[in-house]
């Protein structure tokens, strides 16, 4: 389980910072920056992948009542433009922002760090070891399967409401049937392909 070993070394406050949705053909990647309070963090906190769609929706909501939360977002199109390295180090650059006080330390899930002047450490696997970056990651996993099952009403051909905009086999059949939709990311090898076919 997560601890909060590594924001004890760090100067409060401190946020942690992750990020949902690097990997899919459509949809956005969502960022989100989360400072947990002094006292009263919720129970059961941990990596998203390791929890359910309900649990996640009660910490979700149990966060957003206690803590400072912060999202970023970056969409489809402006990923075609920036590449998903960057379009991903701009919406966690906007999580942070969206806190709306100054961290006095950041937390970031992986290797890499945004270009900012905030004080911050990258945590490889930072989401199975630090519950800040835990709670960033329910939060930004959360934030993005909410969008993906609107845009599933709108678009049910790709099944998103199943697959959130990864690239299973039903996606790339559809893909390849009923072409591209505006929230696909065109510069993904199989939407690029899938634009040959028009």
């Amino acid at each position: 389980m997560p601890s909060l070993k590594h924001e004890k070394l760090c100067l409060a406050p401190v946020a942690g910072v992750d990020e949902a949705g690097r990997g899919p053909l459509a949809g956005p990647v969502v960022a989100a920056a989360v400072i947990l309070p002094a006292k009263g963090i919720p129970r059961g906190i941990n990596d998203s992948k390791k929890l359910s769609a309900a649990e996640r929706l009660r910490l979700h909501d149990r966060l957003q009542d206690c803590a400072t939360v912060g999202i970023g977002i970056v969409e489809a199109d402006e990923i075609d433009v920036l590449n998903i390295y960057w379009a991903t180090m701009k919406a966690m650059t906007l999580a942070v922002e969206a806190l709306g006080v100054a961290p006095g330390h950041v937390l970031v899930d992986g290797n890499r760090l945004p270009r900012w002047t905030h004080a911050a450490t990258p945590l490889v696997s930072g989401d199975a070891i630090s519950t800040s970056i835990a709670a960033a990651s329910i939060v930004a996993k959360h934030t993005r399967d909410t969008i993906m099952l609107a845009h599933a009403e709108s678009h049910p051909h790709y099944g998103w409401a199943s697959n959130k905009g990864y690239g299973c086999a039903a996606h790339l059949a559809a893909l390849r049937e009923h072409g591209p939709t505006p929230l696909h990311r065109r510069s993904f090898r199989p939407v690029a392909d899938a634009y040959l076919l028009l």
